[in-house]
């Protein structure tokens, strides 16, 4: 498909949300906060097996247990790929979770439909988020990425939730994608990454990630954590980092239902510490 490219490179981005059903997410402990984070890239909701099916995805999620989810692939009244929806208002409605999306391809309506066309990523959420921005990466002429921020509210404690979907062609761009991202976050903190980054854990890009961050699977994972392709994954390209204060405890590839999307999420139980 030939995306077309958005130049802005600092866009607004939309936050809405369903009032939220009664909370199952879990208690802190001396002012810690847990939560079980996820990452993952839901190919416009469509399944290995071709269906669109956005009630699957979110049912995914929702068995999973998350608390925030960082999306990725995610058509907001996009084409007829994915019905004109708007993908993340579905789920959030679905979930009844917050959300926040980010365009990184954002074209002008095309002829029979009124909402714009838009292409990127998201966040869900199952506590208010009360701030979002998306900033453009680098992206040297090829598909246009992004980072959507999402600033939670976690029961009275800030938490910057970010998500990604880096550069798949090219590694000289994906080198340059981590380096801003790691100037982006800074010194936020406590704060999550996750994303589909399209490297394996010993590329030098992600070396640049680690060292800003942890590796959630490398602190809590078991096994290999392959994620891609679905059905019978051989790669780690789904992560999530945490900086200093979030610490995590547990870390899984979640294959209830690998036909959901081509990419299996993980899902990490992280406790967030209070500030010292």
């Amino acid at each position: 498909m030939s995306y077309r490219l958005m130049p802005a490179l600092l866009v607004l981005v939309s936050t809405f949300f369903v009032m939220p059903t009664a909370a199952t997410a879990h208690g802190g402990h001396g002012g810690a906060r847990v939560v079980d984070v996820m990452t993952f890239n839901i190919h416009h909701a469509q399944g290995t097996d071709g269906v669109l099916d956005l009630q699957r995805v979110a049912d995914v999620i929702e068995a999973s247990g998350a608390d925030v989810v960082g999306l990725q692939e995610v058509d907001r009244h996009y084409s007829a790929r994915s019905g004109w929806v708007d993908q993340p208002a579905a789920l959030a409605a679905l979930l009844g979770w917050h959300a926040a999306y980010g365009a990184n391809l954002d074209s002008p309506p095309p002829a029979g439909q009124t909402e714009r066309s838009q292409y990127g990523t998201a966040v869900l959420s199952r506590y208010p988020i009360v701030a979002s921005e998306n900033t453009h990466l680098y992206n040297a002429g090829k598909e246009q990425r992004g980072l959507l921020r999402a600033t939670i509210d976690v029961r009275g404690q800030r938490l910057d939730f970010y998500t990604t979907h880096l550069e798949h062609t090219s590694q000289d761009i994906r080198l340059h994608q981590t380096a801003e991202i790691v100037d982006l976050v800074g010194k936020k903190d406590p704060a999550i990454v996750v994303g589909d980054v399209n490297a394996y854990p010993d590329a030098p890009e992600i070396a640049t990630l680690t060292a800003a961050f942890d590796d959630a699977w490398e602190v809590a994972g078991h096994g290999s954590g392959y994620t891609y392709p679905a059905e019978d994954p051989h790669g780690r390209i789904d992560n999530l980092y945490v900086t200093d204060r979030v610490r995590p405890v547990t870390a899984e590839v979640v294959t209830a239902d690998p036909v959901a999307s081509d990419h299996l999420p993980v899902v990490s139980r992280v406790v967030i510490e209070p500030r010292r």
